[in-house]
């Protein structure tokens, strides 16, 4: 259900980490972000682009200091792990969970977001400061929603030298899912039923065009008047299979509906990356404007229940976990894990 908050703004092709001048030369940033709910409650996403951000997996601390720009300083409830860049001490995260099993993931919404100058009565919070600011507060999207609604993201960037990126965001647990925008029209928030999020355009295009997909099913269809399916599959004839943020919508929520599979850590882990697998970017497949080739550089999925990170890389489809521990949820400092992205390939003989 939509909630319609704020009816202002100003148009910016500004956001935090991207340069978004990249955007009008065809570079893009895509992403996918999923939810499982199986026994226990799986997050995550594939980040698609065509250049690295210097990304390392970081959990940040019970007890952390972080500095707003327009709201007064906090120190973090809970501790949050995710996938980041570092400047300084501060964590930009892409995407991320607290220890509660809160989830919040940034994609990229070019040309639509539209952040405002600072303004009385609202929460005031930079798109750089909304993930760690909601992990580090909150524990569950029902104690979140009224924050939210007096959100107003700002345009302010975190330097000079890492300007805004245009972005919405799903934010999920075990119990309900949101999208957040803001756009020129204003700060709304959705009920997510899909589970699924990818990018432009605004969400209640995707809600509305996923009606176009309510006759696909995993099964084959009848016989019918003597003609039969010509092999397995057919169900689903219609099903997008290009890399548009609109198919893959589509693609990830019909895998995700349709999952079979078993409830221990190690088979959910397992399926939630063969989806993302569904509508992941091979190199070559598609190109920027420029001729640079746009991939998924990671996949991720956390498992909330037992504070778990698992990912794989492009260069190495190997699955690596990091998980929180009672040492580094409580030290005075970030701990940062770097990418394992060695391909590794059993050989036998």
């Amino acid at each position: 259900m939509r909630k319609n908050w704020e009816k202002s703004g100003k148009n910016l092709n500004a956001g935090y980490g991207i340069d978004n001048n990249k955007v009008q030369k065809g570079e893009s940033k895509m992403c996918t972000c999923i939810e499982l709910k199986n026994k226990d409650f799986y997050f995550g996403r594939n980040l698609d682009l065509e250049y690295r951000f210097g990304e390392k997996v970081v959990i940040t601390p019970r007890d952390y200091g972080f500095k707003l720009r327009s709201e007064p300083d906090f120190r973090t409830r809970y501790a949050m792990i995710g996938m980041a860049a570092v400047a300084g001490d501060y964590p930009l995260y892409a995407e991320a969970a607290n220890e509660k099993g809160l989830c919040i993931a940034g994609l990229y919404f070019p040309g639509n977001a539209s952040y405002n100058r600072p303004k009385e009565g609202r929460i005031n919070i930079a798109p750089f400061e909304l993930i760690p600011w909601l992990l580090g507060n909150y524990g569950s999207v029902d104690e979140a929603e009224d924050d939210l609604s007096r959100i107003n993201l700002t345009d302010i960037s975190f330097s000079q030298e890492m300007p805004l990126t245009d972005l919405h965001w799903m934010i999920s647990d075990r119990n309900r899912c949101l999208v957040l925008e803001q756009t020129k029209d204003g700060t709304e928030i959705y009920d997510n039923g899909f589970g699924v999020l990818t990018n432009n355009p605004p969400f209640p295009f995707h809600e509305a065009n996923m009606s176009h997909f309510l006759n696909l099913t995993a099964a084959n269809p009848p016989l019918r008047d003597g003609v039969r399916p010509q092999g397995q599959g057919f169900g689903a004839v219609g099903l997008p299979g290009d890399w548009s943020p609109a198919s893959r919508f589509a693609k990830a929520y019909f895998c995700k509906a349709n999952s079979v599979c078993g409830e221990d850590p190690v088979s959910s882990v397992t399926q939630f990356f063969h989806i993302l697998d569904a509508v992941a970017m091979v190199r070559g497949s598609v190109v920027t404007s420029e001729g640079k080739c746009d991939i998924t550089t990671y996949s991720c999925c956390i498992d909330t229940a037992r504070g778990a990170y698992y990912y794989k890389t492009y260069e190495n489809s190997a699955v690596t976990c990091v998980r929180f521990s009672e040492e580094n949820m409580n030290r005075a400092a970030l701990t940062l894990f770097e990418l394992d992205e060695k391909q590794r390939i059993i050989f036998c003989s």
